[in-house]
């Protein structure tokens, strides 16, 4: 007679856990969790090279002392896994992004007793999409001028000039040094050496950056520094800020100075020669061949922004009533990202990311809404991201910060930021779809821009 096996189904209960989120209680049964943890010890005890004994020949009890712990926790991160994925596919959950571990760290592993565990994932809402076809989309036309590129001439100066010491900081002087950021309590953020700020510039208006944060009177708390002192900088933690803690908390940096310096810009001459040109004039065209390929960046994130806007307006979904650190780590790198692949300088990057951390909590509303429009329209229109795309992705943004591509792509693979270069794509490729579906007029870039003025601004009536 033929044997048959029962499959251990685990217990498993979902809950709302708010807007876009579900809470899900999973219990995976004894002899699950037996079986599992009996299969890891005898493989180890197979496998094991332990001194005194031949490969596979060391006692049992002797192996699960020795990797009992490490073991087990492999053990329970598989067995986690496998029930999450499980369950999600058994309740067709459209879950985003990766789930938070820090509620599994309680969760006991042992031989006959269950593994009883919850985790709360974030998941796409139940919405109905507008409709996508014939969307009106104005295309601006953009002409590259002989300013815009003796402009870009200049910065390219700039960002290849020399670091000239000062005693004392003015404005646009950059300070160099060690930087603690705090809580009221004494939790500590940041700790970091050889940290940045600017001094600012009269067209900053007093408002000024330290480490990632806005600060509307820092200049009059900066006041002129000098290498040797100590700056206190009293700030307050935007509400959207990605780490929890920092969230409309009452901060104080230190920030001890090392060096002040002033940026000294290179010369024609200087800049030819570090960028391989023989005659300074030969750069004008490889500046324009990039401000040429902006221009066309340009024009796409213009006419994506008004489908955004058109899509989020008409787009109706319960949203959270405050986002999460994760959802608004998310939207900063999005943005991020953004920024780079329009050529934007790590400098201004970093200063829209302090903007946005300011943003109002609508602001932050309105990027999450886009962020699962754009999800689920993806879907719908069937969009697939190759790695060829990805590499061809790559290849522009090190073009714009005339790097190598392998380099770039090195550093976004060491800050975690190469999977949210494939969403960027995707997002990009859907906002093309649905681009190609429109009902685009073009027009110059002064009526483009009268045109957005009276639609941002209308005239009271």
């Amino acid at each position: 007679m033929a044997s048959t096996t029962t499959e251990v189904t685990n217990k498993v209960n979902v809950l709302d856990a708010g807007p876009s989120r579900k809470k899900i209680s999973i219990e995976i049964p004894a002899e699950v969790v037996t079986e599992k943890l009996t299969g890891s010890v005898d493989l180890l005890v197979g496998q094991a090279a332990l001194p005194g004994f031949r490969r596979g020949k060391a006692p049992r009890w002797l192996v699960e002392k020795q990797y009992g712990s490490t073991m087990r926790k492999e053990a329970k991160n598989e067995l986690v896994s496998s029930a999450i994925s499980k369950a999600v596919q058994e309740l067709n959950l459209q879950v985003l992004g990766s789930y938070p571990t820090e509620s599994l760290n309680n969760a006991e592993v042992a031989m006959g007793k269950p593994l009883v565990f919850e985790v709360e994932v974030e998941v796409l809402p139940d919405f109905e999409m507008p409709e996508i076809e014939g969307i009106a989309v104005k295309k601006p036309t953009i002409q590259v001028t002989n300013e815009m590129v003796e402009e870009e001439v200049k910065k390219l100066c700039v960002n290849e000039g020399t670091l000239e010491s000062r005693e004392q900081g003015e404005g646009g002087d950059y300070c160099t040094g060690h930087a603690q950021m705090k809580g009221k309590d004494g939790t500590e953020f940041y700790n970091l050496k050889g940290a940045v700020i600017q001094v600012p510039t009269a067209d900053k208006l007093g408002k000024g950056m330290v480490l990632g944060i806005m600060v509307e009177d820092f200049s009059k708390q900066v006041g002129e520094p000098k290498p040797g002192d100590t700056v206190t900088i009293q700030a307050k933690g935007p509400e959207n800020h990605e780490v929890e803690g920092i969230r409309n908390a009452d901060l104080t940096v230190t920030f001890k100075i090392d060096r002040v310096d002033r940026i000294i810009p290179a010369t024609a001459a200087q800049l030819s020669a570090s960028m391989g040109f023989e005659n300074p004039d030969d750069i004008s065209g490889l500046v324009r061949e990039r401000i040429e390929q902006r221009v066309r960046i340009e024009q796409q994130g213009v006419m994506h922004q008004q489908v955004a806007k058109h899509l989020i307006e008409n787009t109706s979904m319960e949203l959270p009533e405050r986002v999460t650190a994760q959802q608004a780590e998310r939207t900063f790198q999005r943005r991020r990202l953004e920024l780079m692949y329009r050529g934007v300088d790590a400098a201004k990057i970093e200063e829209h990311m302090a903007e946005l951390r300011s943003a109002s909590a609508q602001n932050a509303a309105r990027e999450l809404k886009l962020f699962f429009i754009l999800h689920k329209a993806g879907q719908k229109l069937s969009v697939q991201v190759s790695e060829q795309e990805l590499n061809h992705r790559i290849a522009q943004m090190a073009q714009q910060k005339g790097v190598r591509p392998d380099r770039l792509r090195a550093e976004l693979i060491q800050s975690n930021q190469i999977n949210g270069i494939f969403t960027q794509l995707g997002e990009h490729k859907t906002l093309d779809a649905i681009v190609a579906r429109a009902a685009v007029t073009e027009m110059s870039t002064d009526e483009f821009n009268k045109i957005m003025k009276e639609e941002n601004n209308p005239a009271k009536t």
